[in-house]
């Protein structure tokens, strides 16, 4: 209450319970609502004019209060109380008492809640940032509350990947007015000049990727135009840069700028045919690089047949009957032969060594079969064991037993010839048999002829 002769005023109740409950400040609220505040003075004032109350004249007024003490004292018409004065001042104190805490408690929730709401609203309009955004080169404008650039790309459910570009980096912390760039990685397969790799790229376009990734496109050949866009998903590209390639052919060198994909299409492109076996140095299929020099072949092919004889085998049986070093041929062998092809090259006039190509058997070869001898050679012939048979070989062979005179018909220690050597039971040649052999067989030859085998030296048996 106040301390005026007026009564104290309240709020009215509607005003501040909208602000209990987070509702509108006052300059939001409804204008058809009445204001209900009004001074106790005004109220008297207009019940006087209402005539709700009489107007007393001045010496009423003067009277009223001369009297009204004398009549208080335990008058009842006047409404005061039995107990007198005193007991209607203790009355009238009691009722001050009980309505101070109504009145305060009534006020303080108002209190509170303005000032909650004045705080709460400086606090928002502190946090609240405006930030440009472009993701992917779609720029647009927020509001937002988040403290650093990762936390706002989460709350706008942007993902960032491992090949995405957000500038500025994740943990930059924001102020209104900031600008926030995302590009996303895009996969590209690039196949540069035939090595393949798979790398990555920001720019939309192929000729942006070029730019970024440095690849010099000027004269090259592209699978894909430049303004050609790339998608999330990614994209093929090959590219074939402008090369500096020498073709050598016919004795002239040319050199040519070229983005040909293949030997063979750079050797075409400066002029020069190839015909028929005609090759290059290098694999006409393969990537030409820069700098390389590449020599064209003028190959011209013949194919020559040749027969070539085909050998045979020799079988050897054992014979018990034959003496051991004796080998006699049951069936002689026989050659076969064989038709070969062969390709014969000339590469720029110089002919190459021939290629076989083909073989095809014309005649069989037949093997030959041989029975070797295991019977003890003797060593003893009656009649002439007592000769001087090693001064004879000296004479004869100089102590050989592979000798071969100049003419090729007699050989061995003694010097037979085949025929005679046979007749005595050798087989083969004499030149081939082992020494003790020559030396029993010319035994034999002794006892049927004498010395007359061996004109010259034969006079050295007795010497």
């Amino acid at each position: 209450m106040s301390n005026s002769q007026y009564e104290a005023y309240e709020t009215y109740e509607p005003y501040a319970a909208p602000y209990a409950a987070g509702g509108a400040p006052y300059d939001a609220w409804d204008e058809g609502r009445q204001d209900t505040y009004r001074p106790a003075y005004e109220a008297a004032a207009e019940a006087r004019a209402d005539g709700r109350f009489p107007r007393q004249s001045p010496a009423s007024a003067s009277a009223a209060r001369q009297s009204g003490p004398r009549a208080a004292e335990g008058s009842p018409a006047a409404g005061v109380p039995a107990g007198g004065r005193a007991e209607a001042r203790r009355a009238a104190r009691r009722k001050k008492t009980s309505d101070r805490p109504e009145s305060l408690r009534r006020l303080l929730p108002q209190a509170l809640v303005v000032a909650f709401l004045a705080g709460g609203t400086s606090a928002f309009v502190a946090n609240d940032k405006a930030i440009q955004l472009s993701v992917d080169g779609k720029p647009r404008t927020l509001h937002t509350f988040a403290d650093d650039v990762g936390e706002l790309l989460a709350d706008e459910g942007v993902d960032v990947g491992a090949h995405d570009i957000v500038a500025p980096a994740s943990g930059t912390a924001l102020a209104s007015g900031d600008e926030i760039a995302v590009r996303y990685g895009r996969p590209v397969h690039l196949t540069l000049d035939g090595e393949r790799r798979k790398v990555w790229t920001t720019a939309h376009t192929v000729d942006g990727a070029l730019r970024q990734l440095g690849v010099r496109a000027e004269g090259a050949h592209l699978s894909a135009s430049r303004s050609r866009r790339i998608d999330r998903d990614g994209l093929d590209l090959d590219v074939r840069t402008e090369r500096t390639v020498t073709i050598m052919a016919d004795g002239r060198e040319r050199t040519i700028r070229t983005n040909a994909a293949t030997v063979r299409e750079a050797v075409a492109e400066s002029g020069v045919t190839l015909r028929g076996q005609d090759s290059t140095s290098v694999a006409p299929d393969s990537f030409p690089r820069d700098g390389q020099t590449v020599t064209v072949m003028r190959i011209t092919g013949t194919k020559e047949v040749r027969e070539e004889p085909i050998a045979f085998d020799v079988e050897k049986t054992e014979d018990a009957s034959l003496f051991r070093g004796t080998e006699v041929v049951v069936q002689a062998g026989r050659q076969g032969a064989k038709r070969v092809t062969y390709a014969q090259r000339t590469v720029n006039g110089v002919k190459q060594k021939p290629k076989r190509v083909s073989a095809e058997v014309v005649r069989e070869p037949r093997k030959q079969i041989v029975k070797v001898g295991t019977k003890q050679m003797p060593t003893s012939v009656a009649g002439a064991d007592g000769l001087n048979w090693s001064s004879l070989a000296h004479c004869e062979s100089g102590g050989r037993p592979d000798a071969v005179d100049g003419s090729g018909t007699y050989g061995g220690l003694y010097q037979f010839d085949t025929r005679t050597w046979q007749g005595l039971g050798g087989s083969g040649r004499p030149q081939d048999a082992p020494a003790h052999e020559q030396t029993f067989r010319a035994k034999k030859l002794y006892v049927q002829r004498g010395a007359s085998p061996w004109p010259h030296c034969g006079p050295r048996l007795h010497g």
